[in-house]
């Protein structure tokens, strides 16, 4: 089996990290193929980066290699993953939706501990896309950076102590989500201070989307996620053609 993991930033540090992480997490059998873009933001801590990142992002599932059974958007907004299953068929598995799946089955609430103040919307946009509002009993926000999630371990793993304990104490929090990629690799370490299951959001993926390929089983294409109809086709003039059409996945 191999799953292509996509961090939708251009930071290599982070990539490896998510590559270590999803390893770590899935079986011997299963390779992890762990890519960016080569064109992106270098984080993702706005809308403004999480709408640049996604032509990369679809880029790496356009060109994969046929050979690929899976994808993960290693971002923990899941930018562009609608756009990403209408292009592929293979399974494409977002780190912020498979956290909040995780973690809906060991408790019944959980808390993310993010980035930034500024990126609260874009984590509770996420959360809300996801369906588990009523269970997600707040978003709690660090003063880090996506870059210093992954450079300032040590300042990372306070932050998110402190933040988990304010979920767990004041809102009722009984699992917390990292909600960052650049975290992977820390729930241990935040379990052994903690009360509660911590979940690793590039660790859940790459468990989700190997069961999905486990399971035999492909994105639905019936209605919302089938391949983007080409306007010409359509009848339109030939000056809403922005260039040639996009090439599907499997072309």
């Amino acid at each position: 089996m191999k799953i292509k993991a996509i961090n939708p930033n251009t930071t290599l540090e982070m990539t490896e990290n998510i590559g270590r992480v999803a390893d770590r997490y899935t079986q011997d059998t299963t390779e992890i193929i762990a890519v960016s873009p080569e064109r992106g933001p270098v984080s993702i801590e706005s809308y403004y980066d999480d709408y640049l990142a996604v032509p990369g992002l679809l880029e790496e599932i356009l060109t994969a290699d046929d050979d690929i059974d899976a994808f993960i958007v290693a971002c923990w907004g899941d930018p562009g993953i609608e756009a990403c299953r209408e292009v592929t068929d293979k399974p494409v598995v977002g780190i912020a939706e498979a956290s909040m799946y995780m973690a809906n089955m060991l408790g019944a609430s959980f808390s993310v501990a993010t980035i930034l103040p500024r990126a609260r919307d874009f984590i509770e946009a996420a959360v809300k896309k996801t369906g588990m509002e009523s269970n997600c009993a707040s978003v709690r926000c660090t003063d880090l950076t996506v870059i210093e999630t992954e450079t300032a371990r040590e300042a990372t793993i306070e932050g998110l102590l402190e933040v988990s304990w304010e979920a767990i104490e004041e809102d009722g929090a009984e699992v917390i989500c990292l909600g960052c990629a650049g975290m992977g690799g820390l729930d241990e370490a935040l379990e052994a201070e903690l009360p509660v299951p911590v979940i690793d959001s590039v660790g859940a993926a790459a468990v989700l989307a190997e069961s999905l390929v486990t399971l035999g089983k492909s994105t639905s294409s019936v209605m919302t996620y089938k391949r983007p109809e080409s306007k010409l086709q359509r009848g339109y003039p030939d000056h809403f053609q922005f260039g040639d059409e996009p090439p599907m996945a499997d072309d």
